[in-house]
């Protein structure tokens, strides 16, 4: 048997890491600024997060949502008290996509409709639901057509009162900052508009921060720029476990539990709960918050000083750096000869920079200089 091929890979076997660094099977060392698709939260192989694993695991791994778990209700408290949200539920899922699938079935539970407004650019997962309101089309197989999805531009809140209005909207689900897209932020007026279009048509606004969630915008999440926005629901997952895979949905007040109503068989295990708190615990204690916010102001302070650079977006620890070329040649060069990952785009025109939450201003600044020799090298070379 072989792996079934559909990720394109780079010839380099990473085998370990240390905060901001990993190394590959030579012992060649590189500097990670993107994190495993902004996984990554509170840099690789925390020591803290090491022992909460390897605690937890030498007790019990996992056994099934039939029992109680004191780990779920400790997670639930510490996140509703770290993030701000604790007039939230939480249920505990194993990925972004499971979040998204559960938020939207949930919606449609609470009002009876099916159709879901989406936006252009927006990624919010590969499975059934998640990538029915995912913006690819390739990536849709013709199975997962299952109900209408209205796909709208950002920011066109007629289109989205015009929509809205029909009454067949069960919810509105959208990214606290679109990340795979290439960085894009829908606007404090946009955000509340959703909000008042929700409430007055009767639709449960799904606020998407699973990549942009759990500090990485330098708020705990994205949405909280605008004050006293409350989302009906909140999804999860990427920085959750620092690698460990876990997810979650947060569930306001406005929804009924039932049992059998929403259910998973590995979601919310000891094992999984016991990596999530550990990240909380060390974003809570190290002050990433407030950190990530600092250091993204650094570096879109010093990359905007450099010419060649067509755009800059993000906030916090969230960057996209638009270029006037493809970026291939240059994240290929950033890899292979100055050893620093990043990411790419759906704009094949952008670069993402995801690193963790803890990285220093010394590696800020590797990263900068390292950047910048790349983006000449690349340029020279063009």
């Amino acid at each position: 048997m072989k792996n079934f091929d559909v990720y394109p890979v780079y010839p380099i076997e990473i085998v370990r890491g240390k905060g901001s660094w990993v190394y590959d099977r030579s012992g060649e060392k590189y500097l990670d600024f993107y994190g495993g698709h902004a996984v990554i939260s509170v840099g690789h192989s925390h020591p803290r997060y090491v022992q909460a694993i390897t605690d937890q695991v030498a007790k019990l791994g996992f056994y099934s949502n039939s029992i109680e778990n004191p780990l779920q209700t400790e997670l639930a408290s510490l996140l509703g008290s770290i993030s701000g949200c604790d007039n939230y539920d939480l249920f505990l899922v194993n990925s972004g996509a499971e979040a998204n699938e559960n938020a939207i079935k949930l919606a449609s539970f609470h009002n009876g409709k099916t159709d879901v407004i989406s936006f252009k650019r927006a990624f919010h997962g590969r499975t059934s639901a998640a990538v029915n309101v995912t913006d690819n089309d390739s990536i849709k197989a013709p199975v997962n057509r299952g109900f209408n999805n209205i796909v709208l531009e950002m920011e066109d809140i007629d289109a989205l009162e015009k929509h809205a209005s029909t009454g067949s909207v069960s919810s509105i689900i959208i990214e606290g900052i679109q990340g795979i897209a290439g960085i894009y932020s829908p606007t404090q007026d946009f955000l509340r508009a959703c909000r008042r279009i929700a409430d007055q048509y009767d639709i449960v606004l799904i606020m998407d921060e699973i990549q942009s969630g759990y500090g990485r915008s330098g708020d705990f999440f994205a949405f909280q720029q605008v004050p006293d926005l409350m989302p009906d629901i909140i999804t999860v997952a990427k920085g959750m476990g620092n690698g460990f895979p876990i997810g979650g949905v947060l569930i306001s007040a406005k929804f009924e539990a039932r049992y059998g109503l929403l259910g998973t068989t590995f979601g919310g295990n000891h094992l999984a709960c016991a990596a999530a708190i550990a990240v909380l615990e060390i974003i809570q204690e190290e002050n990433l918050v407030t950190h990530a916010k600092k250091m993204g102001t650094y570096l879109m302070e010093e990359l905007s000083k450099m010419d060649t650079i067509k755009n800059l977006r993000g906030r916090g620890l969230m960057i996209g750096i638009e270029l006037p070329f493809a970026i291939k040649d240059l994240r290929k060069n950033l890899l292979f000869d100055h050893h620093v990952f990043v990411g790419s785009a759906a704009d094949p025109h952008t670069i993402r920079l995801l690193p963790p939450l803890n990285i220093s201003r010394e590696e800020a600044d590797i990263c900068l200089q390292k950047f910048n020799l790349a983006l000449k090298n690349t340029m020279t070379h063009a």
